[in-house]
């Protein structure tokens, strides 16, 4: 079992993915003040609960038109290129936001806000799948732990101020912040070097739960047939990408376990609609400032200070075995579940701070896991296309529910704390779902090590 290098000894010794971590971290900080900005603008403009849900589902949605071409596009050009790309037209479009003035021209709200998002789809694939080029294969729970965490604090940090700043300063100076973000991190990431992995078959998850490497599959017959390819005339679907993706599928399709840890997130995703209840939360039951803009960014801030908690004990916890990363994926959802429960029945505002702080350190540790889990297993010539379709697939299950939580609070009469109740509930279908499925597949396992090894008795991984 390989000990696991510390956070500021990574950070210390690895320059690169120092610098990827800094600009990140900064964009974040700058996104959570724009974040708070956009809600009460939106409140202000509309009265409307209802604009907010359509705001989020917005910043959901077009990823999943987008994702696959995303994928194909991280896999295909130079992912350092694409990251400071969507960074700097990100800066740019965030500075539309000070145009807007009054209720007609929330039009201008929504079409901004898709344009920032297909950026963000672009450019974050092209990150998850440039950190595996950055670091060692021992050190990828540190580095996604290091991320998660960071996600976190920014969150924690940036809710918190974006709420204090725009109460204080005006929404304006929120977007300003953001748009200065992505141009300093578009800095930091032209710093960065990532070099070119050859392709290799990818790592296994054992039954037992331990990451085998096997041997790189680089044979002149491979590189011969390459070249083959690329003398033959480019089709409409190669150009297009559409040969990437169907390549992607064909991966897909023979690596079960691959897909079940894709659908770990998009399983959280289903109870995605209490991102819209913390502004509901923020802004009805518990208002405090303008507009409740301080209550929701405490809330929010609430929700990332649980993420930064989560990976620190998951990373505690696990020692690099993906068995023990199976296993707490399903107590995670469990988590998540009893807090928003918790949430739902708050009488004090600190007391949903506390819950919202629980039911996000379990979905931090999901994300965490997952992640990990994805990057150990898939080959890095899969790795754009397989995080685009996760991102895909989360946002489209986040954008219904959050849908469904609007509808149910304009439409169908439900009370706030309702709706929380109604969408803890929806946390334990995927997380029953995960713990049958991976039984199922630990069963498999065992039965087909059993055939070629007979009289060799296996510990299964749940």
């Amino acid at each position: 079992m390989s000990q696991q290098i510390g956070y500021i000894e990574l950070l210390r010794q690895n320059r690169d993915f120092r610098n990827l971590t800094t600009g990140r971290f900064i964009s974040q900080i700058g996104d959570w003040f724009n974040s708070v900005a956009l809600f009460t603008l939106l409140l202000s403009l509309t009265g409307s609960g209802e604009s907010v849900a359509i705001i989020l589902i917005i910043k959901l949605l077009p990823t999943f038109f987008f994702g696959p071409l995303a994928g194909v596009v991280a896999d295909r050009f130079n992912r350092k290129t694409i990251m400071i790309a969507a960074d700097l037209l990100r800066g740019l479009t965030v500075l539309g936001f000070l145009f807007i003035h009054n209720a007609n021209q929330v039009w201008l709200v929504y079409l901004l806000t898709i344009l920032q998002v297909v950026l963000s789809t672009f450019f974050e694939p092209a990150e998850s799948a440039a950190v595996p080029n950055l670091i060692k294969r021992k050190d990828l729970v540190t580095a996604n732990a290091l991320a998660s965490a960071s996600w976190s604090f920014t969150l924690a940090l940036g809710a918190a101020l974006g709420g204090f700043v725009t109460d204080l300063f005006g929404r304006n100076t929120a977007f300003v912040i953001d748009a200065l973000s992505f141009f300093i991190s578009a800095l930091f990431i032209i710093a960065v070097r990532i070099p070119s992995l050859p392709t290799a078959s990818p790592i296994k998850l054992s039954t037992e739960g331990d990451a085998m490497v096997s041997l790189a599959t680089t044979t002149t017959s491979r590189r011969s047939a390459t070249a083959m390819r690329r003398l033959k005339k480019l089709s409409f679907a190669d150009i297009s990408g559409l040969t990437d993706m169907i390549e992607g599928a064909r991966y897909l399709k023979s690596n079960r376990r691959v897909v079940a840890v894709l659908l770990v997130k998009s399983g959280w995703g289903i109870g995605g609609g209490v991102l819209l209840l913390l502004t509901i939360f923020g802004k009805q039951v518990f208002p405090i400032g303008r507009d409740g803009s301080a209550s929701i960014g405490i809330l929010y801030a609430c929700r990332g200070f649980g993420a930064l908690i989560g990976p620190m004990v998951a990373r505690a916890i696990t020692s690099n075995s993906t068995a023990t990363m199976r296993r707490t994926i399903t107590a995670a959802f469990f988590i998540s579940a009893l807090f928003y429960i918790l949430f739902a029945t708050s009488p004090l505002f600190v007391l949903a701070c506390i819950s919202v702080i629980g039911a996000h350190a379990g979905g931090s540790i999901q994300w965490v896991f997952s992640t990990v889990l994805l990057q150990a297993a898939v080959p890095n010539r899969f790795l754009g296309r397989v995080f685009a379709l996760e991102q895909s697939l989360l946002t489209l299950t986040m954008a219904v529910s959050t849908y469904l939580t609007g509808w149910s609070l304009d439409k169908a009469g439900f009370s706030a704390r309702q709706a929380a109740g109604a969408l803890a509930v929806a946390f334990l279908i995927p997380g029953i779902a995960w713990w049958l499925t991976q039984r199922r597949l630990n069963q498999s396992d065992d039965q087909n090590l059993e055939t070629s090894h007979p009289g060799i008795e296996v510990e299964t991984a749940d």
